[in-house]
Parts: structure tokens; C-alpha cells; sequence
């Protein structure tokens, strides 16, 4: 159970009383006759092999308030996306899946290329920006959760307590965090959380001081959570990163865009494990340490933008400050570990804050070599400026996908 301290800059929304989950749903039931809600679900096919999604959708099944359900599909072919519509049609709500690998999808992309406004790279972000332009194509929803596909702990309480702060009519939130404890199996989880972000943006403010930026990062209890929502009309102006960055780049994005009390975060389980990424200690393309190169170069990229002036010796200040208090931050969770009967390898979490050194110097090394980069994904409303019929095309590829595919 957690307390009830506000901590930073934007609102905290705690589990405080153990509220039954049918009275919650029974709510949104109501909140959805003003504002209509739905869900993005962004994944990779092979997602759909694992234990965690035929487990989501048994949850899914009994939620009473979506209008719909979005689907990015990423890694399919044409037998693999036949697959999935067969996969997600036992749905009870109206449910699109969007074949990003396929034909009609691509000519649009390629569409978009050539005006350079289409996601340069592949990835998560590119999946959620083509989800978002679906739900704004078509206008149903007023209010959008989203979540990752890989959640082996999932319950159907965790999307009512994320949607319901951005549905609740009585509720001025334009986006919702949503946090958790990361903990399973005996064990912490949660390492770049804990031992790259925390620590960098605390080394960040020694560096340059009590910047508002900083203060607003450090008020999310876990800044990397993949599940937030929003109102629609968020999806209109935002520019998000296609690489890991994403999460980042949209708490980046809330902060430019909206004041910050029409931000807030929500305690959305109390028990939170899913798919594992692996250190890659030797592979600065993969893993945890590409992870933690795309993010810490969000970070910087959006100081940046805020006046703040980098060359070699900040980032070498930077790196030696963080590397200090990352390793203070070891032996706190190992404390925190020890008191819950919780195991924690103090010699792994010290392996990952050496790596996540080196990658802070990466990271500005890159930043400095490429200053001109635009990693930003370009809005919708700029898409829809420059082509005003892609709207259209983008529902009318999906539709004619899934009535050419489905059995």
C-alpha cells in the first residue's frame, strides 16, 4: 500500500484504500458516455507467443468501458498478421490491428518519407506514432491508455486505475504516468530506472543547478514505465523519439506542451514484472546499453533546448558525479532489499553502473559529433498539414488490411 506524500511538481494519485475494481469500472462505464476511451497496444509478434499476452486478453475481455483497441503489430509477415487478427478477434470491443510491415502500410510511410516526415528508424516509438495517427483517423476515442505487451503480471485493475485520472470528467489531467514498484521473484528489478535516470538527473542538478526541467523529471517515480494515457488532443501536437528515448521524450513533451497541473502519475499495481533486457555490456547496439545511450541523449537533447551549453569536460564532470552517487544509490537498494527479504547482487548492480558511465560519456560524445541530429518524430498536426488526405489513407489501409487477411 502506498502512502500518501506528494513528492515534486506534478499531482501523485496513490492506492490508498484497496477500492474495489467493480466499482472503478463501474465509473468509467459512466465516463465513457462523455468520454469514449481506448487502448494502444504496441508489439511484436513474437509477443503473441509468450504466456504475457494470451494473459492480457484474458483481462481484456472482461473490461466493460473501452470503445476500442488499437494494435500496432511490428515483425510480421503476411502469414504471421493473418495470425494475429485470428489472435485478437476474440475481443469483444471493436479491435484494428495495424500491419506496419505491410504493403498499404509502407506506400504510406514511404509517402511520408518523401517529405521527410515519416519515423526514420524502426522501433517502439515509430509503432506508437502510427497507433496515435490511427486514433486520431478515427476520431472515436476522447480519452487513450496505453500499455506494453509483455506484462507477465497483468490485471485489468492496472488499466483502470492508468485511464481513469484522463476519463474522470471531474479530472482537468491531459496525461497520466503510471508507476509501480518494480519488484518479482525475490528480487529488484528495475536497473535503469534506478541506476542510470534517478542518479543522472540528481548529478544533473549538481551540475547545473535547480533547473525546472530537472525538478519536473525527478517528481515521476518511475520515469521509464511504458504504460501511460492521455487525451486526445495530446496526440495532435506531440513529437516522440523511435528509438528508446521514447518514454522520455513524452514526459519531455508533456512538460513543453501543458502546465504541470494537468499532469499527474498513478500507482497502478502493486506487483508490476515483465520481459528482461539484457546488460550487453559488449554490444552498445542492444540490450541495456543501447537503452541507456538513447536515453541519456533524450536527456541531453532536451537540456539543450532549455540553453544549456555541453562540450567534453561538462560530460566528463557529468560522468564523475553520477558515478558517485549511482554507487551510493547500490548500496540504498541493497538496504531497502535486505529490510523487504528481497535479494539484490551488489556486484551486477555495480557492473551496470560502470557501463552506464561509459554510456554517459557515449552519449555526449554522439550528441557533441552530430549536433544537427532531429530524432523527434514530427507531429500529426505537421503530417496533416503537409498532407491532408493521409488521414484517410491511413483508415482505409488499415480497413481494407483486415478485411483482405481475416479468415
Amino acid at each position: 500500500m502506498g502512502d500518501f506524500y506528494q513528492n515534486g511538481i506534478i499531482t501523485t494519485l496513490h492506492n490508498l484504500s484497496r477500492r474495489p475494481l467493480e466499482e472503478m469500472e463501474a465509473e468509467l462505464i459512466e465516463f465513457s458516455k462523455v468520454r469514449p476511451m481506448a487502448l494502444i497496444l504496441p508489439c511484436l509478434y513474437s509477443e503473441l507467443e509468450t504466456d504475457a499476452m494470451p494473459n492480457i486478453l484474458e483481462h481484456l475481455k472482461k473490461v466493460p468501458y473501452l470503445s476500442e483497441i488499437i494494435v500496432g503489430l511490428d515483425r510480421a509477415d503476411e502469414s504471421q498478421y493473418r495470425k494475429a487478427l485470428k489472435f485478437f478477434s476474440v475481443l469483444p470491443q471493436k479491435t484494428h490491428v495495424l500491419w506496419n510491415d505491410g504493403p498499404r502500410l509502407r506506400a504510406i510511410d514511404q509517402e511520408l518519407k518523401g517529405e521527410h516526415l515519416a519515423p526514420l528508424d524502426p522501433g517502439k516509438g515509430r509503432n506508437v506514432w502510427f497507433c496515435m495517427g490511427y486514433s486520431l483517423a478515427t476520431g472515436t476515442a476522447e480519452s487513450i491508455a496505453m500499455h506494453d505487451c509483455d506484462i507477465v503480471t497483468y490485471d485489468r485493475e492496472l488499466l483502470a486505475r492508468l485511464i481513469y485520472p484522463v476519463a474522470n470528467p471531474n479530472f482537468n489531467y491531459e496525461f497520466c504516468k503510471g508507476f509501480y514498484a518494480r519488484t518479482a521473484n525475490g528480487k529488484i528489478n528495475g536497473r535503469v530506472s534506478r541506476l542510470l535516470v534517478t542518479p543522472l538527473i540528481r548529478s544533473l542538478k549538481k551540475v547545473f543547478g535547480d533547473l525546472e526541467y530537472l525538478n519536473y523529471l525527478n517528481s515521476y517515480r518511475y520515469p521509464l514505465a511504458g504504460e501511460f494515457s492521455f487525451r486526445r488532443d495530446v496526440m495532435t501536437d506531440i513529437r516522440i523519439p523511435s528509438d528508446w528515448g521514447l518514454e522520455i521524450g513524452v514526459l519531455s513533451e508533456m512538460s513543453k506542451n501543458y502546465s504541470n497541473n494537468r499532469l499527474c502519475q498513478v500507482d497502478i499495481a502493486d506487483v508490476y514484472d515483465h520481459k528482461h533486457q539484457d546488460l550487453s555490456a559488449d554490444n552498445e547496439d542492444a540490450g541495456l546499453s543501447k537503452m541507456s545511450i538513447d536515453i541519456t541523449k533524450a536527456i541531453f537533447r532536451k537540456l539543450a533546448t532549455n540553453g544549456i551549453i555541453f562540450n567534453q569536460e561538462t560530460f566528463r564532470t557529468i560522468k564523475a558525479t553520477y558515478f558517485r552517487i549511482a554507487l551510493d544509490f547500490v548500496e540504498t537498494y541493497r538496504n531497502d532489499a535486505e529490510i523487504n527479504g528481497l535479494k539484490l547482487d551488489v556486484h551486477a548492480e555495480e557492473k551496470a553502473v560502470s557501463l552506464f558511465a561509459k554510456n554517459i560519456m557515449k552519449a555526449g560524445n554522439y550528441y557533441l559529433e552530430n549536433p544537427m541530429e532531429a530524432p523527434f518524430i514530427d507531429s500529426w498536426n505537421r503530417v496533416t498539414s503537409a498532407f491532408p488526405s493521409v488521414m484517410q489513407e491511413l483508415s482505409s489501409a488499415v480497413a481494407a488490411d483486415m478485411e483482405e487477411f481475416s479468415e
